[in-house]
């Protein structure tokens, strides 16, 4: 695996609400600090980030504009503004990054970046969804399925699945679908 010297990572929605007990039982208890050695390799190497929050406007939502959830995480918090790179904060209400202000595609564009590394919060969301739209847009899309982590989920008809079950079908989904390449934190490291 070969990683770009621009390579742009792409942090999305690593937000306090996401601790809370509104979402359930959670997979991957070692994301976040898998997200937090690929955010430093990425600062110290001088590559682009760019951190995504997601404003919801649905009411009662944890990651509503003005709460508490809605800020970073102390561990991302800290990070922001500290690289020797590119920087931007896009601001969603939807599950893209790519459908946010400044407009994401628009600004990898002008940066002349082929290739993104997503990672953080919801892998089968707005990670995931991301994702599909990064292919669609003709991006290397990289998915470290080790530095993001994904909560329980009901569905219809009294189904429901496992975040272990909604990870392992969001990697099939997306590397079969070649939407993106599901990779590992280390072998991302071990290539920047």
């Amino acid at each position: 695996m070969e990683i770009e010297e621009n390579a742009a990572l792409i942090v999305i929605d690593v937000q306090k609400g996401f601790a809370y007990e509104f979402w359930g039982r959670r997979d991957n208890p070692e994301a976040e600090e898998n997200m937090a050695a690929l955010i430093d390799r990425w600062q110290e190497t001088g590559r682009p980030v760019v951190f995504v929050r997601h404003d919801s406007r649905q009411a009662g939502s944890p990651l509503a504009p003005g709460t508490p959830g809605n800020a970073f995480k102390d561990f991302v918090e800290e990070r922001r503004g500290r690289g020797a790179g590119p920087e931007v904060l896009v601001t969603k209400t939807v599950n893209s990054a790519f459908y946010g202000e400044p407009d994401l595609d628009a600004w990898l564009k002008g940066a002349a970046i082929e290739q993104v590394v997503i990672v953080g919060i919801q892998t089968n969301m707005c990670n995931e969804t991301t994702a599909r739209m990064g292919g669609n847009l003709g991006y290397d899309v990289l998915f470290p399925l080790d530095a993001m982590h994904t909560f329980d989920l009901a569905g219809p008809f009294g189904w429901t699945r496992s975040a272990e079950e909604l990870t392992r079908a969001t990697a099939v989904s997306l590397h079969g679908g070649r939407f993106a390449r599901v990779v590992t934190t280390a072998e991302v490291l071990s290539a920047a």
